[in-house]
């Protein structure tokens, strides 16, 4: 007997490949992505927290297993992409499989920026299984402390 691995997540990202398909297909410009190939070939989406704090935006995503050779990050028009791939190295004909968790192959998350941000001082860092980028707030944004004078 051969145990399927059911994933929620991954049928949820193919009915949305399917939809994108579907709109492209009418030639809709409002749902083109920009990265159309690479989010075409993604197999699985990292877990992935988008924190802001007063200077910055910081985006961590898991991705274990994946070699920081491996990891594509870019940035234009205010979309940052990020993509890679996990790959399995060890196969062996010999094992039986009873369970499968881990995902393997392509992944790809694209992140809409706010315009206000320092794009030129966009830092990424790859440490222990978690991708960290960290996109610097223009000057113009920050919140400001205003000073109350007593009378």
């Amino acid at each position: 007997m051969t145990l399927a691995k059911w994933n929620p997540s991954k049928e949820l990202i193919n009915i949305e490949k399917e939809f994108n398909r579907l709109f492209n297909s009418f030639g809709s410009r409002f749902f083109r992505n920009s990265n159309g190939d690479e989010y075409e070939n993604a197999v699985w989406m990292p877990l992935t927290d988008i924190i802001e704090n007063k200077d910055n935006y910081v985006i961590s995503l898991d991705i274990p297993g994946v070699k920081k050779e491996d990891v594509k990050i870019s940035y234009s028009a205010g979309e940052l992409s990020i993509s890679g791939e996990r790959k399995q190295e060890h196969e062996s004909r010999d094992n039986n499989f009873y369970r499968l968790e881990r995902s393997y192959g392509r992944f790809y998350r694209s992140f809409n920026l706010p315009k206000e941000i320092k794009e030129e001082a966009i830092e990424a860092e790859y440490k222990n299984g978690q991708l960290t980028v960290t996109i610097p707030k223009s000057e113009s944004v920050k919140a400001k402390e205003i000073a109350i004078k007593a009378s």
